[in-house]
């Protein structure tokens, strides 16, 4: 789960951590008096779930409360388009109006869970201000990073080194050992699975400041956090996305293809979406229906297919381990009694109680395509979405 940049910046500074200060606005008028308070030079923000606004013209600097104004009344109610939003772009709705900050510098900080090590690894850079992926591909030496035990903590050592590789000397090391202590304690507190500030901004007095943040949540731990949960703007994620963590899916992503896919398990998943693929058809989604023995959660999946108007076949590849195959058929045959189902639908099954799976469907009734393995499931799905089912 994602949240807006003027949300992550309430969360650091209620970890102790130094933002400029600033108010969201949701229309023209309230920019206008935020601006007004602030009495000098602000900055008016687009508030959007992607990066890359300021040369989209999403961040606008303005000298005076009447600019600021006329700053928030082009951009709320239009859509950004951004490198990141698609040709689409994003709704704008809210615009963060803050103090304009004079920096002379901008550095990278972040934390997140690594890959390869299991840990949270704070990663840090002088070249604050683009993105990090540029600068790990151009200039690599630039780049500090270090894993956190979680058994000890974030230590101070640890922040001295990441402050001299930002360049950082004197009172700024200190002050940034313990901006980087707080930021940890924020990525923990709020099981956050990204915390980044970009640019973290060295002021003229030398002091630091989050000029930019953005923070991303774990989606399996938002049960514990309520007041995060309440924070979701659904408006800027995809509807279908939406609807489909609305009922109860584990995993499920738009893709730009015509073959809807129902598997059990992130790898199998993207094993699926490659077969698909590599036979000649692209996938529709990326739909994992996790391990919970439910049938519900199968007919949910239909409800996602028909949800989708570029859905014009359907492949179940189940392999079940902890997932019973029965389980599955059921609910399969659940959603053609509940649902007039429009497309061919491939079914290939394995594992648990696969024949008392097999005898379920058989004697439903329904009209399925059968496959006898991944390879013939992908193959025939292909087919069925091209018209051809013979």
């Amino acid at each position: 789960m994602k949240v807006h940049e003027y949300q992550a910046k309430a969360l650091l500074a209620e970890h102790g951590i130094p933002i400029p200060q600033g108010r969201a606005a949701s229309t023209p008028d309230e920019a206008r008096r935020i601006a007004a308070d602030i009495d000098g030079p602000v900055v008016v923000k687009a508030q959007v779930y992607a990066g890359g606004r300021g040369k989209a013209g999403g961040i606008r600097l303005t000298e005076s409360a009447a600019d600021a104004e006329k700053a928030a009344s082009d951009l709320i109610g239009s859509r950004l388009v951004t490198p990141q939003t698609g040709s689409d772009g994003a709704p704008v709705s809210k615009v963060l109006v803050e103090e304009a900050s004079d920096v002379t510098r901008e550095l990278y900080l972040s934390i997140l869970v690594d890959s390869a090590s299991h840990l949270p690894l704070m990663i840090a850079s002088e070249a604050g201000g683009v993105e990090i992926e540029e600068v790990a591909q151009s200039s690599p030496e630039r780049i500090f990073r270090c894993t956190i035990d979680p058994a000890i903590g974030f230590q101070p050592f640890q922040g001295r080194r990441l402050a001299y590789g930002m360049g950082l000397t004197g009172g700024q090391v200190r002050e940034a050992t313990q901006l980087m202590k707080s930021l940890y304690r924020l990525f923990l507190d709020k099981d956050c699975s990204l915390a980044e500030i970009n640019p973290l901004g060295v002021t003229t007095g030398g002091d630091l400041l989050a000029i930019d943040a953005k923070m991303n949540f774990d989606d399996s731990a938002l049960y514990r956090h309520k007041d995060i949960q309440e924070l979701q703007d659904k408006e800027q994620e995809d509807p279908l996305e939406v609807q489909a963590r609305d009922w109860g899916i584990s995993s499920y992503v738009k893709m730009e293809g015509d073959i809807g896919c129902m598997v059990n398990g992130a790898g199998l998943a993207m094993a699926v979406n490659d077969l698909i693929q590599y036979c000649g058809g692209r996938a529709a989604n990326f739909l994992d229906i996790g391990t919970l023995n439910n049938p519900d959660r199968v007919v949910n999946s239909f409800k996602m297919f028909l949800a989708d108007p570029s859905v014009r076949a359907v492949l179940v590849n189940i392999f079940g381990g902890m997932a019973r195959v029965d389980v599955i058929a059921q609910g399969i045959v659940d959603a053609f009694r509940q649902m007039d189902i429009p497309f061919p639908v491939v079914v290939r099954l394995a594992g648990t109680n696969l024949d008392e799976g097999q005898r379920i469907l058989t004697h439903s009734g329904i009209r399925f395509i059968e496959a006898t393995d991944f390879y013939d499931g992908a193959q025939k799905a292909v087919q069925a979405a091209k018209g051809v089912t013979g």
